[in-house]
Order: C-alpha cells, then structure tokens, then sequence
C-alpha cells in the first residue's frame, strides 16, 4: 500500500465528501454524483484516484456501476496517523523532561 498515494486521494474536499457518503453504503456512482456541482468526467476522474489508491472498489451491475468503500485501507490510514502521533508525544515528553532538569 502506498500511503503517497492514499494520502494525496484523501487531501481532496470532494474525494473526502465521496468517502464520506460511502460510509454509509454502497452507492452507484450516479447516485454518489448527485450532491456534487461537478461535472460526470471529473466524477469519474475522482473515483479513479480513489480506486488507484485502494480506497473504493467498483463494480458492475446491469447497466450501473456500483462503488464500494475498502475500510481496510482508512484503518492503514489511522494506524499509520496514530504511530506518528504517538512518536511525536514521546518526544515532546523527552523535551519536556530535559527542560525540567535544566532549570
């Protein structure tokens, strides 16, 4: 998994809101365009950033594609956000504990 190229899918406003309404659901990708003031092409150029970095899966039924949240890859995501932010507080309590014994 490339989190370059997770990180970059999610640093949209508009991808984010995609990911936001797919957490409730599988939607079709019309039904996912709905709220947007955008144009089908950028929708669908949105949704290919996206798959390309894991986050959805699309898939065929009938005449409509189906759009699908892998959770797995926000859990990558979190876990990634939660080990850097546990080694950024450790070492603000090592700064924290050098200043104590300077003064």
């Amino acid at each position: 998994m490339n989190l370059s190229s997770l990180f970059g899918a999610l640093a949209d406003p508009t991808r984010r809101a995609m990911i936001d309404r797919l957490r409730e659901g599988d939607l079709s990708a019309g039904e996912l365009a709905e709220p947007l003031t955008i144009s089908r092409s950028a929708v669908s150029q949105h949704l290919k950033v996206l798959e390309d970095a894991g986050l959805i899966t699309r898939t065929k039924s009938a005449q409509t594609r189906i759009v699908h949240l892998n959770t797995e890859q926000l859990t990558t995501a979190t876990g990634w956000l939660l080990a850097a932010h546990e080694d950024w507080e450790q070492r603000f309590d090592n700064l924290d504990q050098v200043l104590a014994e300077e003064k």
